[in-house]
């Protein structure tokens, strides 16, 4: 029996619609190559929606993406909407009303060229962010007090539950065992100054690692995970954090494959409907001029494969992905490539 699925597809703003574009080009072909039948459907949300309609997601729009098989997103961003109002409205109300409680980010580099790095190489730089998704100061919990006087206060909660970060730990331990390489989770924090959520953290983090004794556990502030990316990004397999540190390092993370032109995240929910995007934004500057990188976008079509089961199709688009880059990019910034964005596309399909 053939197997079929229902992708959503969001192209959202700015450069969005073109990465998105190449990567149903990749889509088309792998499909076909590896037999499997998909359906797509194409939501108009973003910034032009939210322009003309003064709306971002309803709750029906939610209850419309249950039926889907999962969610490709391209970007949301408009500069012609206050910063927050699409960010909260479309991609925190998905990945919140879904319970996407993952946000996974594969870091790998796979070229020296690439990364701005003295004497890495890549089998020094792969890893993998497993971040928290739905809870911390992304929950959005707060107030003012005494707002628009001198005695303003902003105050912002971060909300961590046992249960949200057993869920996020305890993924982050099966990934790792999955993936199977150096078998060790690091657990990123701030234990020292954030006592109340990382004494929470660090508990669970120690309880849920006996269930593991194959796999080796080990800590760092987040201050110095930065400094040891960039120092000896080898030292990682598998780090696991909160909601706004695993937003931070990512960025970073990103930078030593080669930019936001390569990097691709997953938005999961292991028991229902994941989201899947390049993390480097709507990039308006570049709108409608054929030079944005699309790989980031197909790296997370890969990333949607596997997470439907087509295993076999989507290591193909990676390891297409890998030879394009490696062999026929001069650079993965936008521009700077050698290549149009159609023609990195065309070229990712010829080498599937």
């Amino acid at each position: 029996m053939q197997r079929e699925y229902k992708i959503a597809v969001i192209p959202g703003d700015g450069t969005g619609p073109e990465v998105i574009r190449e990567g149903l080009k990749v889509l088309k072909a792998v499909a076909k190559k590896y037999n499997f039948k998909y359906e797509t459907k194409v939501f108009d949300w973003g910034g032009a929606y939210y322009l003309k309609t003064a709306k971002t997601l309803e709750d029906k729009d939610i209850e419309d993406l249950k039926r889907f098989s999962a969610i490709y997103l391209g970007a949301i961003g408009d500069p012609q909407v206050k910063t927050g109002i699409l960010e909260r409205g479309i991609l925190l109300k998905i990945r919140f009303s879904l319970d996407q409680y993952i946000n996974l980010r594969p870091v790998r580099l796979y070229d020296s060229r690439f990364c701005p790095l003295k004497d890495k190489e890549p089998e020094d730089i792969d890893f993998v962010v497993v971040r928290e998704n739905t809870e911390g100061l992304y929950k959005g919990i707060g107030e003012f007090r005494n707002k628009d006087t001198p005695e303003e206060v902003a105050i912002q909660i971060s909300y961590n539950t046992y249960k949200g970060i057993e869920r996020c730990i305890r993924y982050a331990f099966e990934y790792c065992r999955r993936r199977n390489k150096k078998k060790r989770v690091t657990l990123c924090g701030k234990t020292n100054v954030l006592t109340y959520a990382w004494d929470l953290w660090e508990r669970v983090f120690y309880e849920v690692a006996k269930d593991y004794p194959d796999i080796q556990t080990d800590y760092t502030h987040v201050d110095a995970t930065c400094m040891w990316m960039i120092k000896n990004p080898e030292w990682f397999d598998v780090i696991v954090t909160d909601n706004m540190f695993g937003d931070i390092i990512t960025d970073l993370g990103a930078m030593l494959q080669g930019g936001l032109g390569i990097a691709a995240g997953g938005n999961i929910n292991p028991q229902g409907i994941s989201m899947f995007e390049p993390i480097g934004g709507s990039a308006p500057k570049y709108t409608g001029q054929n030079i944005i990188n699309p790989l980031a976008a197909i790296c997370a079509l890969a990333m949607m494969l596997e997470n439907l089961g087509e295993i076999q199709a989507s290591q193909a688009v990676e390891n297409a992905v890998i030879k394009v880059a490696t062999t026929k990019l001069k650079s993965l910034s936008a521009g700077k490539m050698g290549y149009s964005t159609e023609e990195v596309g065309d070229l990712v399909v010829e080498n599937l």
